[in-house]
């Protein structure tokens, strides 16, 4: 089969929780793939018709009807073959279900030659393909050329590094740094990642907003299946305690490893320190990145910080409009989070709620003169704080578009 399938435009999905599925739908929107094989690594239902209805309902974007063709009233058209394959709208779909280990999921047979590990389970590359657990490389084992991971790279032994053939990529930011013939096991980041990565990018490329002297981030995050429906007992080892609150009923404050992930995107930012954390919210879906920056500042003629809400705005409107077009949105509208739902942005800035303090940063004469610096005055230094609002569709919109446009990317520069 991999001889006849090998010109055809194959994708392989290794996992169908949330973004294995919302994975198939950007897919089955893009039409850039003609077969797509899911590996499930178990029975699905009873039927094959529970199958078709778990890929074609959510309850958070509606029926995949609704999602491909809005209210026009057309339907997708749902073939079954055979068994567990499927014509979803005129492109194949292939469900296995026998193979949870990645080395044994038979990729080779299926011609399969890119996939997306969506499992939240594999993400050491550094582990071999034969780890009894089973690991990334194990794809690549069972035929698979490349393996893109929907979610940050975690090493489990802290002493070693990501291996020279792996690497992390956010489509719109640093994907072009993707070489073919070097890397094999590519991570796409988080959702947090891309966005916070998307909105510190334009700063980066602006002289008067490249001098950043501190950052930090909380993102509003909406709930994710990680959580508890309701309270439940610690697993051995956990730390964080409110992981296992109830999800529908509290505020929770937890971490997120978005700050460590932004610097492996944006080397810039290891000069920095970030800070980040997030604060779990009972909603379904989209989530709100408040960013606190300070930069050195100078003032303008009439003794005003260069650096305002206005001057902010404007960097954000002209990267929408230019290098980060369709991946960067501006609003001036007052947004709610259900505005954004299924938005396909990697970040919308909201501008309306954009804020800037300029203060002054000041050093005595006599601690100057401490350091070595003879002077008879005081020194004084404007310094402009911002707080910076980013929403985005942690799920679909933001991540999985931006994964699908990454998975594209690598498929077509695949040798």
């Amino acid at each position: 089969m991999q001889t006849q399938t090998r010109n055809k435009n194959i994708l392989g999905i290794n996992g169908i929780g949330r973004i294995g599925k919302l994975t198939l739908w950007n897919h089955l929107n893009l039409r850039y793939f003609d077969t797509i094989v899911i590996n499930a690594g178990r029975t699905l239902g009873k039927k094959d018709s529970d199958i078709i209805h778990y890929l074609t309902t959510d309850s958070t974007y509606g029926s995949l009807d609704r999602f491909l063709y809005g209210h026009a009233g057309k339907k997708c058209t749902v073939i079954r073959r055979e068994d567990n394959l499927f014509d979803l709208d005129g492109i194949c779909v292939k469900v296995l279900t026998s193979e949870r280990n990645p080395r044994n999921i038979p990729w080779s047979r299926e011609g399969v030659r890119l996939v997306v590990d969506c499992t939240g389970s594999f993400l050491d590359p550094a582990l071999p393909a034969d780890d009894g657990k089973g690991s990334l490389r194990g794809h690549l084992e069972a035929g698979a050329e490349k393996v893109i991971v929907s979610a940050p790279f975690k090493i489990s032994d802290t002493s070693q590094r990501v291996p020279q053939d792996s690497a992390m990529f956010v489509y719109g930011v640093n994907h072009a740094h993707y070489d073919p013939l070097k890397h094999h096991i590519v991570s796409a980041a988080s959702c947090t990642t891309t966005a916070l990565a998307h909105m510190i990018k334009p700063l980066l490329e602006t002289e008067e907003t490249a001098n950043i002297i501190t950052a930090s981030m909380s993102t509003v995050h909406a709930a994710t299946n990680n959580q508890s429906i309701l309270d439940g007992p610690p697993a051995s080892g956990t730390g964080d305690l409110r992981r296992n609150r109830s999800v529908m009923n509290n505020i929770i404050p937890t971490s997120t490893g978005a700050a460590i992930a932004l610097e492996e995107i944006l080397p810039e930012i290891k000069e920095i320190g970030f800070m980040a954390d997030s604060i779990r919210v009972p909603t379904s879906t989209v989530s709100l990145i408040s960013l606190n920056l300070t930069f050195r500042t100078i003032l303008n003629e009439l003794g005003d910080p260069v650096i305002n809400k206005r001057f902010i705005n404007e960097i954000y409107q002209k990267a929408g409009e230019g290098s980060q077009k369709e991946l960067l949105l501006y609003s001036d509208e007052q947004n709610v989070s259900a505005d954004l739902a299924g938005c396909q942005a990697a970040v919308i800035i909201e501008g309306h709620e954009n804020h800037t303090r300029t203060g002054f940063f000041s050093i005595d004469a006599g601690t100057l003169r401490n350091f070595g610096v003879n002077t008879a005055q005081d020194l004084s230094f404007p310094v402009t704080h911002a707080k910076i609002f980013g929403w985005y569709d942690n799920e679909f919109g933001c991540y999985v578009n931006c994964l699908g446009k990454l998975t594209k990317y690598i498929h077509k520069n695949m040798i």
